[in-house]
């Protein structure tokens, strides 16, 4: 008969009991059940929604980006002031081994031309079926429509649940309940207050990768609205208070502002920037990026006899539809009878944003629990055996596969953070 002092069986006991409790069904919340799991540990994930990866399936509607391959010192610029919290956690699981990642569950990759990767058909719901097949293979139990509530009077998780409130024990916790925006598929901030009434430090939250508003003019509104600026560049700074930025690419026009791809890389500082003013933050559009401004000069001085000023610029310049209307809605009449102004404003057209668009249009949010209140691990130093993970924790990074490398590599960080402290 083998000694129940036997420290191996001792161990495989432990082992066999040990629970966790994951709350939140994102990517970072998945990860961390996939590293519990896969060491033994009997795993539960909570999740407000019907179903689990709402948002992860809603960004992969228009092609599944999920990470980036530049050079590793690039990718973790993108990461800006909270590089050196985000680093140690994506040398651990990085845009490579993403790849290898998401290869082991049976999904191929491909590099497009922007140097974003994706999966090779472009969809998010493939992945996620076989990640949540895998997950359930190793034992991962999911409870949908749990609402977390906070603790109990018995310090138990409190979930209210369509059959009534419920309390669960666990010997660890990982909370990974994604930022502000987006409430609709589960991301809705519940949880501040929870953690702010445990003396948990949380910077607030604030829209990122978001849009801003404008003011148009009903005329220009009701005609552009909806349409895209292709082929621009947008230059921000002051150059004698921070260095200038220009950055090439499109975005759109909406009914309330700007939004896209261009706006969204450039939001943060943007963001930030009206924050400090009571009058908003300017950008100047070069309308002709690839034109250098003596170009655009000669060409827009040339006779334009009986032609209209529109026929005048798209023979000359190219210049069409949403430039045009933009050109007359923020350049001064005056200044289209003087060809040296009218040039300058081509190339560097003042537009004046008011104010980020709200939160839940935003496409992620900054703000969150701050590192300060995180231990190594990511545990709490409030609550010990709380664990933070995804989108929550105080961090942004712009689109293009950046956010979800480090809400997968957040989640897996508090995985082993999570083994490291049970017994």
């Amino acid at each position: 008969m083998t000694s129940l002092n036997n420290p191996e069986i001792q161990t495989a006991a432990t082992r066999a009991t040990r629970h966790a409790v994951i709350i939140g069904g994102g990517p970072a919340g998945l990860m961390a059940a996939e590293v519990l799991a896969a060491d033994g540990v009997q795993v539960d994930v909570y999740d407000a929604m019907p179903s689990v990866g709402r948002k992860f399936l809603l960004a992969g509607k228009g092609g599944m980006n999920l990470t980036h391959s530049e050079p590793y010192e690039a990718f973790l610029s993108r990461y800006g002031t909270r590089r050196a919290q985000i680093s140690p956690m994506l040398d651990q699981f990085g845009p490579d081994a993403l790849r290898a990642w998401v290869q082991g569950l049976g999904i191929a990759t491909f590099v497009g031309s922007s140097g974003r990767v994706f999966p090779t058909d472009m969809k998010a719901a493939p992945l996620l079926r076989a990640w949540l097949h895998r997950l359930r293979q190793a034992g991962v139990q999911f409870h949908m429509r749990h609402r977390w509530l906070g603790w109990d009077q018995h310090d138990a998780l409190s979930f209210e649940t369509p059959q009534g409130n419920i309390a669960v024990k666990a010997d660890a916790v990982v909370l990974a309940l994604g930022g502000g925006s987006w409430a609709r598929l589960g991301s809705d901030a519940r949880w501040l207050p929870l953690l702010t009434q445990r003396a948990v430090p949380v910077a607030p939250l604030r829209p990122s990768n978001c849009g801003f508003d404008v003011g148009w003019s009903e005329y220009f509104r009701d005609r552009f609205a909806g349409q895209h600026l292709k082929s621009v560049a947008i230059l921000t700074g002051a150059g004698d208070i921070e260095p200038p930025t220009r950055k090439q690419g499109e975005f759109i026009i909406t009914a309330d502002g700007v939004e896209g791809s261009l706006i969204y890389a450039l939001s943060a500082g943007l963001r930030d920037r009206i924050a400090d003013s009571s009058e908003g933050t300017t950008i100047r559009i070069d309308l002709l990026p690839d034109w250098p401004l003596q170009k655009v000069i000669d060409e827009v001085a040339r006779p334009r006899g009986a032609r209209s000023w529109s026929s005048h610029l798209q023979s000359r310049l190219g210049l069409k539809g949403v430039k045009t209307g933009l050109l007359r809605e923020l350049v001064p009449p005056a200044d289209f009878i003087d060809p040296l102004r009218l040039a300058h404003a081509i190339k560097a057209l003042p537009l004046t944003l008011l104010a980020p668009r709200p939160i839940d249009e935003a496409i992620s949010s900054a703000g969150g629990v701050a590192f300060d209140g995180l231990n190594g691990q990511l545990m709490l130093k409030a609550l010990p055996g709380v664990f933070c993970a995804g989108e929550m924790l105080d961090w942004e990074a712009p689109t293009g596969g950046y956010l979800l490398t480090a809400c997968l590599a957040s989640g897996r960080a508090a995985g082993h953070g999570v083994l490291n402290w049970l017994p």
